[in-house]
């Protein structure tokens, strides 16, 4: 698919997932409720996991296609539950009157709709939408795509904005009045009490109890440096693992850097750093819970993440076809138990005293520290893109013209890219 198809696709998504959500909240209340996180007639999560099922389950069919689509809009509405709590300290909705639900934020019939929903949309919704985007002037569905997906992230930000700053909003009007004509300050009051009056007439939000900080410890808790630390030194280690568990099953040494400059897993690293987030608050349960919880969420993370590097830069960087209970060679049955002992392992032993180490770190010092990694790991990242993408152009035999092609060229041939990344298998497509 083009870009502008996924973004089409996700517009369609959005839109549909908006007119289910307000009508299924109309019937229940008998009046109408826009039920979009933004203002506009859109819900963004349903257009997200639109595009994530188009990639990642297009590979399925019957049962497991059902249990694919099931499964991607699960972790996606239970990621997206424990985000909106971390970014507002609230729950947006409650599944806690259902059966067989965890915390409220997903449960078991509600999966099985997204199921029969997700397949739906991938059997028949998907080329209904394609052929009308077809049909529309080539110019002018690109100019509408591009100004219907402006027009969400500008309501977005704003919505996010007005809703992050709550009653602090209202005095920074006052306090930058000087900045702005009075109509400009009615006009932003007018729109923060709309925004927050339907937000919370859309979803009644239940209030959750916030972990006390310490302000004078740097990093506490799962705080974003708490986090971001976790990133860097996951990615080390799960780098130093790779490459010991490679030596000792196959007797060479072998580079498992996920970057050029390096020896660091992303894949680890932000594995840790979400598994931290999503599973922070179960820390203190059962060994069978986090083992469960690690192990569905480690193996959907591990299939995304395949998918992901094949639809990006046409390489496949691990392939389990030969081990048995594999699904599709991006994941299988025994890996996905590592994951589940994994998160046993990290949170009833290595996360306390990884985080008591962090936390003792000079508050001024960490924050500095932090911040030069990010910018490392950033170019980092960006320059192991461009290695990658442009591996893959020589492949298909595309020509350097532009400047950063040639500089790929030299500084990353394909010799070089093949001492990095050993395992990488190049997909041929037709």
């Amino acid at each position: 698919m083009t870009v502008y198809e996924i973004l089409w696709l996700f517009l369609n998504g959005a839109f549909s997932g908006w007119v289910l959500e307000t009508a299924l909240a109309a019937a229940r209340r008998r009046r109408f409720v826009n039920r979009g996180l933004v203002n506009g007639p859109f819900c963004v999560m349903y257009g997200i996991v639109l595009v994530l099922l188009s990639f990642f389950c297009r590979e399925l069919t019957g049962f497991w296609l059902f249990c694919g689509c099931a499964i991607v809009s699960t972790v996606a509405e239970w990621i997206a539950g424990h985000l909106l709590e971390q970014l507002y300290h609230e729950k947006w909705w409650d599944y806690s009157g259902i059966r067989w639900n965890l915390d409220g934020y997903i449960c078991l019939p509600a999966s099985l709709v997204w199921g029969i929903l997700g397949v739906a949309a991938i059997r028949w919704g998907n080329s209904l939408w394609l052929r009308v985007f077809h049909l529309i002037p080539k110019a002018f569905g690109k100019a509408a795509v591009w100004i219907l997906l402006c027009g969400i992230l500008v309501d977005a930000a704003a919505t996010m904005v007005i809703l992050s700053g709550k009653t602090k909003a209202a005095k920074g009007w006052e306090r930058i009045d000087f900045w702005f004509a009075q109509v400009s300050w009615r006009l932003g009051v007018k729109v923060y009490g709309l925004v927050n009056r339907r937000i919370g007439n859309a979803y009644p939000r239940l209030a959750v109890k916030e972990e006390a900080r310490d302000k004078t410890v740097f990093a506490f808790g799962c705080s974003f440096y708490k986090v971001a630390w976790l990133f860097f030194i996951g990615a080390f280690l799960g780098d130093i693992t790779e490459t010991v568990f490679c030596r000792l099953t196959a007797g060479v040494w072998m580079s498992r850097s996920s970057v050029v400059w390096g020896p660091f897993s992303i894949v680890w690293g932000l594995g840790v750093a979400a598994a931290t987030v999503l599973l922070y608050r179960y820390r203190q349960r059962s060994d069978r819970f986090l083992f469960l919880m690690g192990t569905a969420l480690g193996g959907a993370y591990e299939y995304l993440c395949s998918a992901f590097t094949e639809m990006v830069f046409g390489t496949v960087f691990w392939d389990y076809s030969q081990i048995p209970f594999n699904l599709g060679g991006r994941i299988n049955l025994l890996y996905c138990f590592f994951w589940g002992i994994a998160a046993v392992v990290w949170f009833k032993g290595i996360y306390p005293a990884v985080s008591s180490r962090i936390e003792r770190i000079p508050k001024k010092a960490g924050t500095v520290l932090t911040w030069i990694m990010i910018l490392f790991m950033s170019a980092n990242v960006a320059v192991s893109c461009m290695a990658l993408v442009r591996g893959d152009e020589r492949t298909r035999g595309i020509e350097a013209v532009s400047g950063w092609q040639k500089i790929m060229d030299e500084r990353f041939d394909d010799e070089r890219l093949m001492r990095i990344y050993p395992n990488a298998i190049k997909v041929v497509t037709e």
